[in-house]
């Protein structure tokens, strides 16, 4: 199933400003929402081969016949002594990873129906200019049409627990796993995430080959990495590279995350599936690509999915702590601009933060008294100066925890306490 990818490209700066800074003369509540996106170029390098010509002029003279030489034949040597058959040199650390895997990969194949209206009338008769006699409005009729998907998971539970994306599974109408041995069998999904794409199926059966699950701080860039999948239905594929960087801040759902980058091939059919270490464990789960790039690929971190996993299980949903802010990194720019702003009453301080740029109505942040131009500076005594780092400090929190935030508004500290609350849908958040 082709996996969803998503990538923002970066709103003007100088406009965001304006706004906020027109939020924070008139204190009236605009919206205004910056998301980073990393601009990925990938060298083109061309090859030119140069062929070089020379002449040479040859002077007349007398030339003494030299003895005639016999040439010398020398035998055919051996080119290799090495024996065609298999030997421990042909096997390598990333053929151990596979046959150790391998039982523990499945291919998702799943299936929905789609209902759509479409017209009563021939095809021949279905154009504009028949319509002005009939009008827009026409007698339709329901269409069912079945859309097929393939994707990727494994099995982190010898009771039948597979890990996969939340896009492999989503609106599913049948899911049927398949073994590398051929067998196959029906699935359920137990719950999905769209915000971290992570999903849980389950199939029958019990002391089925679970993978083996690394540990989450042992990923660093330059380690290898492994890929085994389905991409485009090419069952069991096996692609090397290596972790290309940690803790990689995307926008690829509605709040960001840290993923793996990877080089190693990631194509449409790969989500769901296992990215490996050398030694056979699980790192990040397979999820994303960045189209028209090659060799970028990432994956959730696999202590992520796995938290995330384990409350699809228990609770059957994912909830997350939310504050109800928009925030903004300062910058010296930014900082510049907010002051240089004529009849602002925000002054900006600090060197480093998080600007709040929107407080959202009802929301825990909005009953504690912050307000736009606050300057963010440390939560739970840690200093913050990203909004991942915002982040991260929230899903460590969880929900039934208090938060101290330590502000700086205008020249004055201020602290406050504030417990986080469950995200409420998109319909439930008040422009």
């Amino acid at each position: 199933m082709k996996a969803k990818y998503i990538h923002n490209q970066q709103k003007n700066l100088t406009s965001n400003l304006v706004k906020l800074l027109r939020v924070m003369s008139t204190k009236q509540g605009h919206s205004i929402w910056k998301q980073s996106t990393t601009y990925l170029l990938l060298p083109f390098i061309g090859l030119m081969l140069g062929f070089l010509s020379s002449c040479s002029r040859e002077l007349p003279r007398e030339v003494s016949p030299s003895p005639v030489v016999s040439p010398t034949v020398n035998e055919p040597q051996n080119q290799s002594s090495r024996p065609l058959t298999p030997t421990a040199d042909d096997n390598n650390f990333v053929v151990e990873v596979v046959e150790k895997v391998e039982p523990s990969v499945v291919q998702i194949n799943t299936s929905r129906t789609v209902r759509s209206e479409v017209p009563q009338l021939p095809d021949a008769l279905n154009d504009p200019f028949f319509r002005r006699f009939f009008g827009e409005t026409l007698p339709t009729q329901p269409q069912e049409r079945v859309v097929r998907g393939v994707g990727s998971g494994f099995i982190i539970d010898p009771n039948g627990r597979i890990l996969t994306n939340a896009h492999v599974v989503n609106n599913a109408d049948t899911v049927t796993v398949s073994f590398s041995d051929g067998r196959t069998v029906e699935g359920k999904v137990l719950g999905q995430d769209s915000v971290t794409d992570v999903a849980v199926v389950q199939i029958p059966g019990n002391n089925l080959p679970a993978v083996e699950i690394a540990n989450p701080d042992s990923a660093r860039p330059g380690q290898w990495a492994i890929a085994i999948g389905n991409p485009l239905g090419l069952q069991q594929t096996v692609t090397v590279g290596v972790i290309s960087a940690i803790n990689r801040s995307l926008n690829l759902s509605t709040r960001p995350s840290s993923y793996i980058q990877t080089d190693a091939a990631i194509n449409p059919g790969n989500s769901g599936g296992p990215l490996l270490n050398a030694r056979g464990q699980v790192i990040g789960v397979n999820t994303a690509i960045i189209q028209g790039a090659e060799g970028i690929g990432f994956a959730i971190p696999i202590d992520t999915a796995q938290r995330i996993a384990q409350q699809l299980i228990t609770q059957g949903k994912v909830e997350y702590p939310y504050l109800g802010l928009q925030m903004l990194t300062l910058t010296p720019e930014v900082k510049q601009r907010i002051n240089n702003y004529p009849n602002s009453n925000v002054r900006i301080v600090a060197d480093q933060g998080i600007l709040v740029v929107r407080v959202i109505p009802n929301s825990p942040a909005s009953r504690i008294g912050l307000r736009p131009g606050d300057v963010i500076q440390e939560i739970n005594n840690q200093p913050v100066t990203t909004s991942e780092d915002i982040q991260q400090i929230l899903e460590k929190n969880g929900l039934n925890n208090n938060l101290q935030i330590q502000v700086l508004r205008n020249e004055q500290n201020l602290q406050f306490t504030v417990k986080p609350e469950p995200l409420p849908s998109p319909n439930n958040i008040q422009s």
